[in-house]
């Protein structure tokens, strides 16, 4: 861990951001932030779903203060790998996993306490001296498995704080303490004692009473909901590596005009480097050599390929569609657009405000004062005159029926139910940090490109000059296109093929760079392209074709004129063609009180054409945008006071997921937005949209309702614990009720949608 003075930042930089850990709750991150904004001039956001913390400081504080101060609070800090340094290599981009030390902890401890619980409740299992092997069982379990809360209990300790791993640890530890003390010092020991497990209130013998079953319980079923969470909370930061590993890994680059492949990260600006139809262009850089069709749909989120030739700028990590290419390198590493993206995504991450747990709020209330209790019944008993045997077991009572077994299954048991229904209707839920902010979500925001529409160019229409036939046209325009490998030369040629079936060989085909096609087909000398195509060829169109090609333009489609045996004899229209379900999903947003509307970087009069289709006003179409517009557009919808859930499927869209108080990624896009969403649309549909605010909503719902009810049972009983009226068997009994209840409650999300 760096503190040297080498990682102060320079004068005009007043902002830093650092990665901290040790953090087991968000009252952790809340300690750390409070502690940071008490240095003079900083401002410090700390979140910990992405253990992360942004701080913003003025003159006089240098970042090694920032680290110490964390450190003293204590938790660890450090500057993270700067973005250069984490650009992929054909090494790194596929690492592997990471162990899991958490769920070899849990695998461990669950394995040991099943027998314990199974001896402790069942008295036809419990042989001569069975107490000493569930003793023997549960220390590993209590001292082992429960070492992160007894940890993290003693780090809070000595900074004078508590939470839930205080309450646990408290907990677990008098349970298996009062049991280590009766089996040495009381009657549990002897040999033949019988554990009956009963409901009864009734003062027991604390000397003969086992809480073993407890303190192991107890630990397992809080490990659980602790790797239930931190399994969600790793895939935070997987969009920036989505991102990242879009780019290629080599590159052809060009040396004494010989094709040398070397890896991208060796790319210098100036370099010229090959792309051949069907590779990724390596970096950003100007085509020097050739002309292609670049599909930029991942990036721009413009459906339609680009045209470059000689001179045109192209970006990393787009497809060459066409021909080949030779470019010329002028932004290389961190410099790249895609690179810049990556710094998009991962700053609205860190933006995105910590999702506070609902326990752990109500912890730093309901921690200190059970330990209070626990205290003032041991010293009420012994004022009293009740023996110190009797005042211990109410006191021990109060720590284990306030001890929070339901509360650590109330979230993961809710959200397992949860996510496995969904994952059956096509929706993937990344955590339960999500959830919030369904409930509050105002305005939903669509990507048109793959999410509302297809997101591949299909053709929608044929005109014919008089004299013509439809099947004519397809016919000749089809095999002439099926030549070609442009996106939009195919969907004119599957068109043709599907309703015409085989279509005729071409012969003398020749690709006119930016202008079209022509070839002989049939004996007809045949020419497919822009209008100025046919102009070089004197084959002007007539006024109803031209009025049809400026209609399909007008509404933001691409229009192919054709021409054969010396005229102009049809136009064809192509176009990204909206999903059937699209209309449907805009229906059912609005019914769950939702405003649509469309973000694209598409022309307007393409967007404004879908939207309409769909059912969106033109007043809530933002077309023409670049990616990081698209984040702005966010913001901006959320300056409003609007809360804002994102649905979209590109790279272009993964910072503006992030970004937005609810992201939702169409399964079907790229793996950087699937990445970068809150919640995953496994079949592509947007009808799916409103379900997967439904069932979030509805799993919410039931954890809020679980969180009521573990808290109800336990402070419900903290009384009768207290006046020594519910023995600490009871008291687990009690405990293991409020568990069943809230797993009950969760299996009900089963139904959800059936």
């Amino acid at each position: 861990m760096s503190t040297a003075s080498s990682t102060v930042p320079s004068a005009a930089t007043d902002r830093v951001e650092l990665s901290i850990g040790g953090m087991t709750c968000a009252s952790c991150a809340a300690r750390i932030e409070k502690k940071l904004n008490r240095l003079d001039g900083v401002e410090a956001t700390v979140n910990f779903a992405t253990e992360k913390a942004r701080v913003d400081f003025g003159p006089g504080v240098t970042v090694a203060d920032l680290i110490a101060t964390v450190e003293r609070t204590g938790y660890t800090a450090e500057l993270p790998a700067p973005p250069a340094a984490r650009t992929p290599s054909p090494e790194s981009a596929a690492p592997a996993e990471a162990p899991d030390p958490l769920r070899e902890r849990l695998t461990i401890s669950a394995l040991l306490t099943v027998p314990v619980i199974l001896l402790s409740m069942v008295p036809a299992l419990q042989f001569t001296s069975w107490q000493w092997l569930a003793f023997a069982l549960t220390g590993p379990v209590v001292l082992y498995g429960g070492w992160p809360f007894h940890r993290a209990a003693g780090t809070n300790l000595r900074h004078g704080a508590a939470t839930m791993d205080t309450l646990v640890s408290l907990g677990t530890l008098a349970a298996f303490g009062w049991s280590v003390w009766a089996l040495f010092w009381g009657d549990a020991g002897r040999p033949g004692m019988k554990h009956m497990f009963s409901l009864a209130v009734s003062r027991a013998d604390a000397g003969s009473s086992l809480y073993l079953e407890t303190a192991a319980a107890v630990t397992v079923l809080i490990l659980l909901g602790r790797w239930l969470e931190a399994r969600s909370k790793r895939r935070a930061g997987a969009a920036l590596h989505a991102l990242l590993d879009l780019g290629a890994k080599d590159v052809a680059v060009l040396r004494d005009g010989r094709e040398v492949r070397i890896p991208v990260a060796e790319l210098t600006v100036g370099t010229r480097f090959v792309v051949r139809p069907g590779e990724k262009i390596a970096t950003d850089g100007v085509v020097v050599e050739g002309a292609s069709a670049v599909d930029a749909s991942m990036l721009t989120g413009e459906s339609v390929p680009v045209e470059v030739s000689v001179g045109a700028p192209v970006t990393g990590a787009t497809v060459n569609a066409g021909g080949r290419l030779v470019v010329e390198a002028r932004r290389v590493g961190a410099d790249t657009q895609l690179a810049r993206m990556a710094q998009l995504v991962e700053q609205a991450q860190n933006g995105k405000a910590a999702a506070q747990r609902l326990a752990d709020r109500i912890s730093a209330v309901f921690v200190p004062v059970v330990i209070l209790i626990a205290l003032a019944t041991l010293v009420g008993w012994l004022l009293a005159g009740g023996s110190p045997t009797e005042a211990f077991t109410a006191a021990v009572a109060v720590l284990i029926i306030a001890c929070p077994c339901a509360l650590g299954l109330a979230t993961p048991t809710a959200l397992m139910v949860g996510t496995g229904r969904g994952a059956q209707l096509g929706i993937l839920i990344k955590g339960p940090e999500v959830l919030e902010t369904t409930r509050r979500v105002d305005t939903i925001v669509l990507d048109k490109t793959g999410t509302v529409t297809t997101g591949k160019m299909a053709l929608t229409a044929v005109h014919t000059a008089d004299g013509v036939s439809e099947e004519q046209a397809l016919r000749l325009a089809g095999a002439l296109e099926d030549a070609s490998e442009h996106p939009i030369a195919r969907a004119i040629a599957a068109a043709a093929t599907d309703r015409l079936g085989a279509l005729p060989g071409v012969e003398g085909f020749e690709n006119i760079p930016g202008l079209g096609v022509q070839g002989v087909v049939d004996g007809h000398a045949v020419l497919a392209g822009r209008e100025r195509l046919l102009a070089d060829w004197s084959q002007p169109l007539g006024a109803e074709l031209a009025a049809a090609k400026a209609e399909a333009e007008a509404a933001g489609r691409t229009a192919i004129a054709v021409g054969w045996d010396g005229a102009a004899r049809a136009v064809l229209v192509v176009a990204d063609t909206v999903k059937p379900t699209s209309a449907q999903a805009v229906r059912e947003l609005r019914e769950l009180g939702l405003r649509p509307v469309l973000l694209t970087g598409d022309h307007r009069a393409a967007a404004e054409a879908v939207a309409a289709e769909v059912g969106i006003p033109a007043a809530d179409v933002i077309a023409e945008v670049l990616p990081e517009d698209k984040v702005a557009q966010v913001r901006r919808l959320q300056g409003e006071g609007r809360s804002v859930a994102m649905v979209g499927d590109g790279v272009n869209d993964a910072a503006a997921l992030a970004q937005a108080d609810l992201g939702l990624a169409m399964g079907t896009g790229t793996d950087a937005a699937i990445e970068a969403g809150d919640l995953t649309l496994v079949r592509g549909d947007l009808r799916v949209a409103a379900d997967a605010i439904r069932l979030s909503r509805r799993t919410l719902a039931t954890i809020k309702g679980n969180l009521f009810w573990a808290f109800a049972y336990n402070v419900a009983a903290l009384p009768l614990a207290a006046t020594g009226l519910l023995n600490p068997v009871v008291a687990g009994a009690t405990m293991a009720f409020s568990s069943v209840f809230v797993v009950s409650n969760s299996l009900r999300l089963r139904r959800f949608g059936g």
